[in-house]
């Protein structure tokens, strides 16, 4: 059978399970379109979570960044897991007890205030809508491989997808169908991962291989990975970061996003109580666990896997330089390049340049001034081989030789990271339209047969939009995400926050504090960037020496949540008290007994 009707059969399977799910769990109210129903157990609860939370980023993107960069981009694992902490401990339990469908609802209702919730809908759909681009994008890119179609074509694919499952099933078709998504995502990252480290390191648990030693060369795995990178111009794998105040900036500014992404929080309503609440946040944890354990693992051995693809001898035992020298002058041979490098040539995101015309493959970083010397020496005019990052993680079993069902597997899974995220943020983005838009400041007398019909249309709406986002991207991946961590963080957590544990805080601190905090955060981030992510249209050059006090637009959203509190406050302390009523409503939330189920005032 050919390897096309092999991911056939498991991304066609996996398609017919997700929709027969989503069917079998369809909502039948407005309660059930947007949070389940309320009766979600805590362990599902926690599967569908991580599933919502680990998107393509997390499953495809993830490994490559840090296959890349190495230890530089550590800073993704703990912003995006310390987050989601924040979240689970500081954020989830209380709203769950306010027992609101939505947070503009939450912050509507306890800043009593349309502007404020209107101001929180604005931020939620800005940071929703640039954060399901990626994921778009991340569908296109797997259905483009796999399925063997364009990319234009895969995004058309999984839209479609999508729409069949959450318009219909809403939060409760898409809770369980993120069950069986997060079953197979978690399965398809796995099962790679611990052939490729039997395969390196005689070692089947990943975490624990990328610490042992490389069964070829007998030397210590991540050891190994550096002194291939050194020699061929790149940083060592273990190098420290240029910047320190940048690498704790971005990975703050990655907390405060993720506990700020209105997607993820809307999971805790799902369930029946408080402590319900508790413990899904915890199963979530280990859940997510299991992957982002597997992902540094998985990164080390694909880079070294790439590097010995093109330079075959450099995975043997080296015992100085003068060898290395004759080892990376005998690079393999284009001609000779596997199958699995022509069929990613197909789709544009590998790509090859003979520049010395020797007929082989020089794979060096030409952008390293001081290694230039040494290129040169070695007769090469400049790297040859592009690669884009986010192949790594789908590539990995072509590139370790792994059986056909492996490759149709992890087919399957980045899909199902990619469509389990984009359905929760699409069901953000129709919940706010239809609850707090809607029925709460335009119609507040629509029926709840008129407002699952608002949630159905401007879900379909959103999907429509995201595809064509997804088509036209506003820019790379990495930026349409900083900005949408950076929006959600300097926006919607410091409401939150101060909502919560804030009994003064007024509807005007509030809306004053999310104003300045997004608007800070833009302004900055299109300075470097370009205004909507046009580049001609940057006011700054995007490098360190133009950079505010040395802040990289990537590690903006951290200021601009402080921003938001020291405006939040300074308006709060000159503008009329937070009425009583107000007050002793967050005095019960933060009281640890009693919840109701979710409610709609």
């Amino acid at each position: 059978m050919s390897q096309f009707m092999i991911n056939m059969l498991f991304v066609g399977g996996s398609f017919i399970l997700y929709i027969g799910i989503a069917y079998w769990a369809r909502a039948g109210s407005t309660k059930e379109f947007y949070v389940a129903g309320g009766g979600v157990h805590p362990i599902a609860n926690g599967m569908a979570t991580a599933a919502d939370w680990m998107s393509a980023a997390s499953f495809i993107s993830m490994a490559g960044i840090i296959a890349a960069t190495g230890y530089a981009s550590s800073a993704y694992l703990m912003g995006w897991t310390g987050g989601y902490v924040i979240l689970a401990m500081l954020l989830a339990p209380y709203l769950r007890k306010f027992g609101k469908f939505t947070v503009p609802d939450f912050i509507g209702e306890r800043f009593y205030s349309r502007g404020a919730r209107l101001m929180a809908v604005l931020c939620l759909i800005l940071a929703s809508v640039t954060y399901v681009i990626g994921q778009m994008t991340g569908a296109g890119v797997a259905f483009s491989r796999f399925l063997e179609v364009s990319s234009e074509a895969g995004i058309w694919i999984a839209a479609a997808i999508v729409f069949l499952y959450a318009v219909f099933g809403g939060m409760k078709g898409i809770t369980y169908t993120q069950v069986a998504q997060y079953v197979v995502l978690i399965v398809a990252y796995t099962i790679p991962a611990v052939f490729i480290s039997l395969q390196l390191t005689n070692n089947p648990i990943p975490m624990f291989g990328m610490f042992g030693t490389h069964a070829e060369s007998g030397a210590p795995l991540l050891q190994k990975l550096s002194e291939v990178l050194v020699e061929l111009g790149f940083r060592d794998y273990a190098a420290d970061v240029p910047s320190h105040l940048n690498m704790v900036l971005f990975t703050l500014s990655l907390m405060v996003g993720t506990a700020g992404l209105p997607h993820v929080i809307i999971r805790f309503f799902t369930v029946p109580k408080v402590a319900d609440a508790r413990w899904s946040a915890g199963w979530a944890l280990v859940f997510i666990a299991l992957l982002y354990l597997t992902a540094p693992a998985v990164a080390s051995m694909a880079r070294l896997n790439l590097l010995t693809t093109v330079y075959p001898d450099a995975a043997a035992q080296v015992v100085d330089k003068a060898e290395y020298d004759q080892i990376l002058g005998n690079s393999i041979k284009y001609e000779n390049r596997p199958e699995w490098v022509k069929t990613w040539e197909g789709t544009g995101l590998i790509k090859f340049e003979d520049k010395n015309n020797d007929g082989q493959i020089q794979f060096y970083d030409d952008t390293n001034t001081t290694f230039a010397t040494e290129a040169e020496s070695r007769g090469w005019a400049g790297n040859e081989l592009t690669v884009n990052n986010d192949i790594l993680v789908l590539a990995n079993p072509e590139i370790a030789n792994l059986p056909s069902w492996v490759i149709g597997l992890i087919a399957a899974g980045g899909i199902a990271a990619a469509l389990s995220t984009a359905a929760g943020l699409l069901l953000a983005i129709s919940a706010a339209i239809s609850h707090d838009l809607i029925k709460k400041t335009i119609n507040p007398n629509i029926t709840e047969k008129g407002e699952m019909l608002a949630a159905r249309i401007s879900m379909a709406a959103a999907i429509v939009f995201a595809t064509w986002l997804g088509l036209n991207p506003p820019g790379f991946a990495a930026q349409v995400v900083a900005l949408a961590f950076g929006i959600a963080g300097a926006s919607i957590f410091p409401a939150l926050m101060m909502g919560i544990f804030s009994k003064k805080m007024n509807d005007k601190g509030a809306i004053a504090g999310m104003a300045a905090g997004l608007g800070c955060t833009l302004l900055y981030i299109f300075t470097y960037l370009g205004w909507f992510f046009v580049a001609s249209t940057a006011m700054l050059p995007n490098t360190p020496e133009h950079w505010i006090m040395g802040v990289s637009p990537l590690s903006f959203g951290a200021i601009g949540a402080v921003i938001n509190f020291v405006v939040a406050y300074a308006v709060c302390s000159v503008t009329a008290p937070t009425p009583q009523y107000i007050q002793d409503l967050v005095e019960s939330v933060r009281s640890p007994k009693g919840a109701g189920a979710a409610i709609d005032h």
